[in-house]
């Protein structure tokens, strides 16, 4: 199915201004947070967009050390690292695949199959960046499983996905090249998916990993407020 049309919006930085951190899980190796949707996870260009979860947890921590990243408008579980030693394990678990994540997502419309995967290319969008698009020819490889989990009776899914690679936006452009864009996406989503809805419904809902320092097998988990 070929992808909707999407207009270009230009969306002011308005970081949530909660009095907490939601830490989930804290030890001397790292920091496991619920990112709020709208809040950057590292510092963006200007004075206005310092404001982020990095600079935040900073406020409170010595040292923190950014493993990985979430979409500015995507929440749910991120890790952050309190040496260079533990960024430099955690990221090369990244790296390696070791580390298995799971989102949550609303979509526009009634997927057809109850699951299936995604196989599709992706590369900046140069003129329009930061959006993605699909290139089969110079494009990285990105994989991604999903799932309905439920089906809503006003034509909307909640499905499960399940990143194999971690290309930026990979989750948004391939739910978009599908024909089921993410509700309320601002870079993706046509207005009839965007414009009822106050936020991004895709949550970063499970993430496991084994501890570098203790073997530990470590699960986390956050529910969606949407």
């Amino acid at each position: 199915m070929r992808p909707m049309t999407m207009p270009i919006r230009k969306i002011a930085y308005n970081p949530p201004k909660a009095p907490f951190i939601d830490i989930i899980f804290e030890d001397q190796d790292m920091l496991i947070c619920n990112k709020q949707a709208g809040l950057l996870s590292v510092p963006g260009r200007g004075e206005s967009m310092k404001d982020c979860l990095e600079t935040r947890l900073k406020h409170e921590y010595n040292e923190i050390y950014t493993v990985h990243r979430l979409d500015m408008e995507t929440s749910g579980l991120m890790v952050y690292a309190r040496s260079k030693e533990m960024q430099r394990q955690l990221s090369q678990l990244f790296m390696d695949r070791k580390v298995q994540k799971k989102y949550i997502a609303d979509i526009f419309g009634t997927a057809k199959a109850q699951e299936g995967s995604v196989d599709l290319p992706l590369i900046c969008d140069w003129p329009n960046r930061p959006k993605q698009k699909v290139d089969h020819k110079n494009g990285k490889k990105a994989q991604t499983l999903w799932q309905v989990t439920n089906t809503q009776s006003d034509g909307r899914c909640r499905v499960l996905l399940t990143p194999i690679t971690g290309r930026s936006h990979q989750l948004r452009v391939h739910m978009l090249e599908l024909g089921h864009p993410i509700l309320g996406d601002s870079l993706y989503a046509p207005d009839e998916a965007y414009t009822p809805y106050n936020r991004l419904h895709l949550h970063a809902s499970e993430l496991s990993f084994t501890h570098p320092n203790t073997g530990e097998e470590l699960n986390f988990s956050s529910k969606a407020d949407f």
